[in-house]
């Protein structure tokens, strides 16, 4: 993946998420919100070993394992430092979860 911005509108079930992803050479910084662009819970992971170990930064009162699982596959996949902010307005189902989760990915991976 090359160094540099990249943004990604993911819309999904009347609710749109705006994506932005900073690459760099030994990780990535993602924010994911919703409608408009806020910071919000932020968690860190770094892939130094078989186990990526993860760090919360900004507690969130939901929505956790799916920043930690998104920050940690994606540290494993670039084997490095992978730092996850979201804001969203409501809470994500589980189809949301999963849809946010495969377009991120491939966006990544691609």
């Amino acid at each position: 993946m090359e160094t540099g911005c990249n943004t990604k509108t993911i819309a999904y079930e009347n609710r749109t998420f705006l994506v932005n992803m900073l690459n760099f050479e030994n990780g990535m910084i993602i924010s994911i919100s919703e409608n408009s662009p806020k910071i919000g819970p932020m968690l860190i992971s770094i892939s130094s070993g078989p186990v990526p170990s993860t760090s919360i930064i900004i507690p969130t009162k939901s929505e956790e394992l799916f920043l930690k699982l998104l920050s940690e596959k994606i540290s494993s996949f670039l084997k490095g430092i992978c730092l996850v902010t979201a804001n969203f307005e409501r809470s994500l189902d589980n189809n949301t979860t999963k849809q946010l989760m495969h377009e991120i990915m491939g966006e990544i991976t691609q």
